[in-house]
């Protein structure tokens, strides 16, 4: 099966310590709606460049596009023959706007924040993702939340394990940090200055590390709370091999102002940290923050007027990589001087938005969604070679994850009829999370077999996995297959598969290659049947985002 597309000047450049937060200078309007400014930036890099875009995708292409982005998911036949019979010019925006009202929408989006966050780690993050992103929490309230999570709460508790596991290794946090949350891997510049960007030397790694090794943690990682250390002075080496004290000291070069006595371990501080660590202990409570909180001073010169670009321009540049299939600066952990945006302006515009509109991330993810850019084909049908992709001229293939090829698997091979009729009502949506859900064993599969990389591993799975087998091709009520044999004719046999599968029309070769098979295979009806199904589930055309 092939992949079908038919359808449808850097302000505040990283100056010196590579610091983009003061942004300012000639951009659009700040009033102007997203998805212009984003189709402005990017169709003046394409004309600049003298190339005609990819034409817009068709309409089963932009139901399955926005249905995966939006909630994780294709959409079902019925939807998505709803949505391709409508003449309604609004239909796009009143699509968008469903899906992101709809419970898919907080299943998707807590697995995309978790998988940022966490990169696969098996911790419980997911039940505070859930809860923030049911209500639209904003992102730098949940970077606030996660860095000084209140554990008295519950809503704390669940905060809290961002920090517990990687607390005992604070390289490592340092690094995960300024990569997820201010778009800089800055772990090159622990040993010695980066060795090939200027930015960054020891001073900036370890002045981030300060913020964190004066937290601890009271107790067994499970039950424990986290605990802050009033005072405490780091220190390191310098390449020169000269030891001397890292100073709290953000990734702009702006250093946190802290009171003297808390940098050196003073009579009254370490008397002040043992009474709050046994009271804790002694009342099984979380302890109270100290004096002067490392923590928080991150949270408050990371969030300031005079540095938050380092953290807008990050979550802006992770949210368009998820859309677009590649970021405006890639990659997405090398924002520094040398490694410019590919549109430096429209990376200025939409993080001056986004810290304008409360880092409201969906509204940045509708904006985006609703521009001609992400419309776009993804079949280049123009001459010569595609344009290079950093100028989003043609929309990029983008195999599903993990968590979408498991939704989408149990939804398309779902008996249709089973499904109710109003495409709008709130229990089709529940019957749909439903389903999505009985695929949680499918994607712990999928992941247990490889990494997510489309491979051998995956093929195997497909070919020889028990759970598929029994799960996906069985044959008995409720199952697509199931409906399939209960069909007279090769011919309605096919066209439910496809539409199913697909969410489209079997073209007519397909139509013929198909029949042609299930004819030849009448003496065996439901494995013919069932051999269909899983040549059109391992397809290139099911397995990717186009």
């Amino acid at each position: 099966m092939r992949i079908r597309g038919k359808a449808i000047a850097i302000v505040g450049i990283m100056l010196g310590a590579s610091n983009p937060a003061s942004m300012g200078g000639e951009l659009l309007p700040a009033d102007r709606p997203i998805a212009e400014a984003v189709d402005y930036y990017v169709d003046e890099a394409i004309h600049r460049e003298g190339i005609q875009p990819a034409p817009t995708a068709d309409d089963t292409t932009m139901i399955r596009r926005l249905t995966l982005d939006l909630a994780g998911r294709i959409p079902t036949n019925a939807e998505a023959q709803d949505f391709v019979g409508s003449s309604d010019s609004g239909k796009i925006v009143a699509l968008v706007d469903r899906l992101l009202n709809s419970p898919g929408y907080v299943r998707h989006q807590t697995a995309e924040l978790d998988e940022l966050l966490m990169a696969g780690r098996r911790d419980h993050l997911r039940d505070y993702l859930t809860r923030s992103v049911s209500v639209n929490r904003p992102w730098d309230r949940i970077f606030r939340e996660l860095m000084l999570p209140d554990e008295s709460e519950t809503l704390g508790k669940m905060a809290a394990s961002y920090l517990k596991p990687q607390i005992k290794d604070a390289d490592r946090l340092t690094a995960d940090v300024s990569s997820t949350f201010f778009g800089v891997n800055i772990s090159c510049a622990q040993c010695h200055d980066h060795p090939l960007v200027e930015d960054w030397k020891q001073d900036h790694f370890y002045g981030m590390k300060a913020f964190f090794e004066r937290t601890t943690l009271l107790g067994k990682s499970k039950d424990g709370f986290l605990a802050e250390r009033g005072f405490g002075t780091s220190r390191f080496k310098t390449t020169e091999g000269v030891e001397r004290p890292a100073r709290m000291m953000f990734l702009s070069g702006r250093k946190a102002t802290e009171p003297e006595a808390t940098r050196d371990a003073t009579e009254e501080e370490k008397k002040l940290d043992k009474a709050r660590f046994e009271k804790s202990q002694k009342d099984k409570a979380p302890p109270a923050p100290p004096r002067f909180s490392a923590r928080a001073k991150l949270v408050e010169l990371s969030l300031s007027p005079e540095d938050r670009g380092f953290f807008a321009r990050a979550i802006v540049n992770r949210i368009w990589a998820r859309l677009f299939g590649r970021g405006l600066v890639m990659p997405m952990d090398q924002m520094h001087s040398a490694n410019p945006p590919s549109h430096p302006e429209l990376l200025d515009w939409l993080a001056r938005d986004t810290i304008a509109h409360g880092y409201d991330l969906k509204r940045l993810i509708r904006g985006m969604v609703l521009s001609h850019a992400y419309a776009r084909e993804s079949r280049w049908s123009g001459k010569g070679e595609p344009p290079r992709p950093s100028l989003f001229a043609v929309a990029a293939l983008r195999p599903m994850t993990l968590e979408q090829l498991a939704a989408s698997l149990r939804i398309a091979t779902t008996d249709p009829s089973t499904l109710p009729d109003d495409q709008k009502s709130a229990e089709l949506d529940r019957r749909i999370e439903t389903i999505v859900q009985q695929g949680s064993p499918i994607a712990e599969a999928l992941r247990s077999a490889g990494d997510g990389q489309i491979g051998v591993a995956e093929a195997l799975l497909f070919s020889n996995g028990k759970r598929m087998d029994e799960d996906l091709l069985s044959d008995r009520d409720g199952r697509l297959l199931g409906r399939m044999l209960k069909l007279s004719s090769p011919d309605e046999q096919v066209t439910i598969a496809v539409r199913n599968i697909f969410g489209r029309e079997p073209d007519p070769d397909e139509r013929t290659a198909l029949r042609k098979y299930l004819g030849l295979r009448t003496d065996r009806p439901a494995e013919a049947c069932r051999q269909v199904v899983w040549a059109l589930l391992t397809s290139p055309e099911f397995r990717f985002n186009h």
